[in-house]
């Protein structure tokens, strides 16, 4: 399936799908500042086993993820006072 979103006027309809496909499994592509990523629910295995098959990659390497925002990143890693302090300076941008 394909679904085009016009981020200047996003649909919440088409919005809706993506989400729907995303709670179901299911991997999206998405454009990003500079160059398109793979997506799919972090909390979901399958889909993750999914991704890896796809890229070829091994499991050693792990993936990137985004963030909605800053304070979102601590429920996921540690972030020192000077990390957060630099990423509030660089962020957004092209950066992982």
């Amino acid at each position: 399936m394909y679904i085009e979103i016009d981020p200047k006027r996003p649909k919440p309809r088409l919005i809706s799908r993506v989400v729907d496909t995303l709670k179901n499994g299911g991997i999206i592509a998405y454009p990003t500042d500079t160059f398109y990523g793979i997506g799919c629910d972090i909390f979901n295995k399958r889909a993750i086993e999914k991704i890896y098959q796809l890229k070829r990659r091994p499991k050693t390497k792990p993936f990137s993820f985004i963030c909605s925002d800053l304070t979102n990143i601590s429920q996921y890693a540690q972030v020192t006072n000077y990390a957060y302090k630099t990423m509030r300076r660089l962020l957004p941008g092209p950066y992982t």
